[in-house]
């Protein structure tokens, strides 16, 4: 290898392996609360009346099954690249191809994250300001922050998310005992499932993507301390205590007004009429603005790491996955910075982005899952030893589950999307295959073992 190679060429391998099972607890909460409660909230309520709380419950059910594949892979191996090591040992190099690009695409949410943050900011602002302006401004404050290495952010992570926690807490303490629960689910009044239940599973695989943000520490296995051991388990008691906050905040937030006056509205409504005026600026910003940086946080410092192992296998060019001194792929931060910032600029909103990123994330778990079945012929020995080991029999009934409860989400999602949306997934999806058939044949793509035993 050249000398000017090993000037700009990094690996996952460079990584700074310091980040515990609380940190990844910080990294996981923070991403699902902030897109959860604060971004969807309204439109679920709006979907689905006050049985939105049931929906979040159920969405976390269908969640931990579709979490299944990663919950039994991770127990076994460190992936360095995430989900697209996952792609590359079990669906194969042209896929993980595919994905290296389709990833790009995913974290466009980003932008979602920075949107929503504004829109909550905009509350406590009394001449009101530029929801664009301010998203704009919030984002481009984290990439600088990350810049700086995920030991800093880890840390900043922990802190917003305790105070995170207790801003939802305070929110339905003070707001269940104005809740009507004896009339609460009575459909007397015509809002309870108000869709329907077509319209309630539509709001459960909605919301899919409110309950689904643990699994976004697979993207930093390479700067774990324990990821076999920690990994799995953050994901499971990340996701199950954050649905049972979720339905507590759900049952105020759609009984305690008429459900038409909080149909596809933030949380703000709610909080006013509940909270005294300081702890409603604390709920704002500890609890709305706070679980939006946090999820805005977790998803930068996790984004770059699958993108640098596709740098490293040749998928894109090597020397775009090189370093700073803080041990940080700035030139990976800056596509992604440009990943936020063209939406906003575009004008998308919440739901259009949601949508686009939502039906990807469902058809690539679907590959992953059905690939994943090859788990105990590749690994048997470390598959022996996996702490969630189970009979094969039981293992491949589960992998099923998955595929049923991806595709029951994703054919209710693709039912609210427009046609210029569905168009929009599959070309993104056409462009992933012809960049990974492309980069195949002229020989330049190389994938390597980024796995390594536990």
């Amino acid at each position: 290898m050249s000398t000017e190679k090993q000037q700009t060429f990094s690996s996952t391998k460079d990584l700074k392996r310091t980040l515990g099972k609380k940190e990844l607890m910080g990294i996981a909460i923070g991403q699902i609360i902030g897109a959860g409660i604060m971004s969807m909230m309204g439109v679920a309520i709006a979907m689905t009346g006050r049985s939105a709380n049931l929906a979040f419950m159920l969405s976390a059910v269908f969640t931990m099954c579709t979490f299944f594949p990663s919950i039994f892979i991770t127990s076994c191996i460190r992936m360095r690249g995430g989900m697209y090591t996952q792609f590359a040992i079990f669906a194969g190099d042209k896929w993980a191809g595919y994905y290296s690009v389709v990833y790009f695409i995913t974290n466009m949410s980003l932008a979602m994250y920075a949107l929503s943050f504004a829109e909550y900011a905009l509350a406590l602002l009394p001449t009101g300001g530029s929801q664009k302006v301010i998203a704009l401004i919030v984002g481009t404050l984290f990439f600088v922050l990350n810049y700086f290495g995920v030991d800093l952010m880890a840390k900043i992570q922990n802190l917003l998310v305790i105070v995170l926690v207790i801003s939802l807490t305070m929110f339905a303490v003070f707001g269940l005992p104005q809740v009507d629960l004896a009339t609460y689910f009575s459909n007397a009044d015509g809002m309870f499932m108000t869709g329907g239940i077509s319209g309630f599973l539509t709001a459960v695989a909605y919301l899919g993507f409110a309950t689904g943000g643990a699994t976004v520490i697979l993207g930093v296995s390479a700067e774990c301390k324990n990821p076999t051991k920690d990994i799995p388990f953050v994901i499971i008691v990340s996701t199950v205590s954050v649905a049972i906050l979720y339905g507590l905040v759900a049952t105020t937030a759609s009984g305690v007004l008429p459900v038409p006056e909080v149909a596809n509205q933030p949380l703000t409504l709610v909080a006013a009429e509940i909270l005294p005026k300081p702890l409603y600026i604390f709920f704002i910003v500890g609890g709305a603005m706070f679980a939006l940086a946090t999820t805005l946080n977790s998803q930068i410092m996790s984004c770059t790491k699958p993108v640098m192992q596709s740098c490293e296998d040749g998928w894109f060019p090597q020397s775009l996955a090189s370093l700073s001194k803080y041990k940080t792929p700035w030139k990976i931060l800056v596509i992604y910075y440009f990943i936020l910032v063209v939406p906003i600029l575009a004008d998308l909103n919440i739901a259009q982005i949601s949508s686009i990123v939502q039906i990807l994330g469902y058809l690539n778990n679907l590959v992953l899952t059905i690939t994943a079945m090859k788990l105990p012929k590749m690994f048997p020995e470390a598959w022996e030893k996996s702490q969630f080991h189970v009979p094969t029999p039981v293992f491949n009934t589960l992998m099923i589950i998955t595929c049923a409860a991806l595709l029951v989400q994703a054919s209710f999602m693709l039912k609210s999307m427009t046609l210029q949306l569905i168009i929009f997934n599959v070309a993104v999806m056409a462009a992933g295959f012809i960049w990974a058939f492309y980069r195949t044949g002229t020989g330049k793509a190389k994938p390597t073992v980024s796995y390594e035993m536990a």
